[in-house]
């Protein structure tokens, strides 16, 4: 019953009840869980992790296998793309997984694709940090940019097959730099923060290949101008939401519906990183799934939260985020799982896979290594329920 109030039945199991009592059953509850507003927003979701595997960090098509920062799954094809972050190499790795009941046996790599201008040439330097596969077969790639090197962030579509650019999204003023700032050495003031910036993005797409679809894109950090500097004050990141039509061309194709704010847990004690590092849409219903990662003294830090979009305020008309938003809603979450127990290293991967044997829906996370040999590309295999 509880699990049919959260699907929005409340109201017609209430009169059910109600005319129970007026035929003098006698019935004064009908057996009803009491379910608080705070709980019907949210999916009965659970993981539980499976396994894992590393992918060496090998020379493939000379490029070094490394800094996978985003992965999607191809149904179609059965098969993974996996976005490396080099920035002076942008790239994307064609992924085979194979899948057993006791969990991931193999994963390998079988091609290498190189992310082009519209001439032909590298895009580098470029920072890749998310990625999603879009129902007309070509990749929208998200990059932070560097304030520090004058480099904005970016917005891209790309042709899956060659790898070159068709397509920049336009971003709001408010994430670049102020035009004043663009060519000189003074103090930021607004815009991206340096290697915080667009690492997360996600798709809803209930459509064919010419039907629109929803893309999403959050920051892993605050904006300069959102930034509070009490550090017991959890960072507000800004989420955008783009309405694409891929039945135009250009930048026309999307256009910006509305932004809402995140609001991070508070950075554990020692943390020297802090951030949002995925987000990844699981129905229409404007439910997500979204990594944060901590890392710092005592290691990396990974929780596993549900998000509920549906009563965030939009933030988009509003400069700043500093100070008090008592008056604004953020972003609603609820924790799934604390992954810290299971030592994973720098996860900053995620997306639903094939259904399992049992049944069950296939949740895949892969670990960025940052090209260093302390650490791994970690592939995870969860079960996903609820969905």
């Amino acid at each position: 019953m509880a699990r049919l109030i959260r699907q929005g039945t409340w109201g017609t199991v209430l009169s059910v009840c109600v005319g129970l009592v007026l035929l003098g059953l006698g019935v004064s509850s009908c057996g009803i869980a009491q379910v608080s507003a705070e709980e019907r927003l949210f999916l009965d979701l659970s993981v539980e992790a499976i396994n894992h595997v590393v992918l060496p960090m090998d020379e493939f098509e000379g490029t070094r296998v490394g800094g996978l920062s985003a992965i999607a799954y191809d149904r179609d094809r059965n098969q993974y793309y996996a976005l490396s972050d080099d920035r002076q190499r942008p790239r994307f790795y064609t992924l085979a997984l194979d899948l057993k009941p006791t969990g991931i046996a193999a994963a390998k790599v079988g091609a290498v694709t190189e992310l082009n201008d519209q001439a032909g040439d590298s895009i580098a330097p470029l920072d890749a940090e998310g990625m999603v596969l879009t129902p007309s077969r070509s990749l929208i790639v998200s990059s932070e940019g560097s304030p520090r090197q004058n480099i904005p962030p970016k917005l891209q579509e790309f042709d899956l097959e060659t790898g070159q650019l068709k397509t920049n999204f336009r971003l709001p003023d408010r994430y670049l730099l102020a035009p004043k700032e663009e060519a000189s050495t003074g103090p930021q003031t607004q815009g991206i923060q340096e290697n915080i910036g667009f690492e997360a993005l996600t798709i809803s797409a209930p459509g064919g290949p010419y039907e629109p679809f929803r893309l999403f894109a959050a920051t892993e950090g605050p904006l300069y101008q959102d930034l509070d500097l009490d550090p017991e004050i959890p960072f507000k990141n800004r989420w955008l939401h783009y309405l694409v039509d891929p039945n135009f061309s250009g930048a026309g194709q999307s256009t910006l519906l509305s932004e809402h704010w995140y609001a991070m847990d508070v950075a554990p004690l020692g943390a020297v990183l802090n951030g949002l590092s995925e987000i990844l849409s699981i129905d229409v219903a404007g439910h997500f799934l979204a990594i944060e990662r901590a890392f710092g003294l005592q290691g990396v830090s990974i929780k596993l939260y549900q998000l509920a979009t549906g009563v965030a305020s939009d933030t988009s008309a509003i400069a700043t985020l500093q100070g008090d938003t008592s008056g604004l809603t953020p972003i609603r979450k609820q924790l799934v799982a604390d992954l810290t127990p299971l030592q994973p290293d720098n996860l900053e991967a995620m997306t639903l896979g094939p259904r399992l044997q049992d049944g069950s829906q296939s949740l895949i996370m892969v670990s960025d290594n940052n090209f260093d040999d302390r650490q791994e590309t970690q592939i995870w295999l969860f079960k996903l329920d609820g969905v």
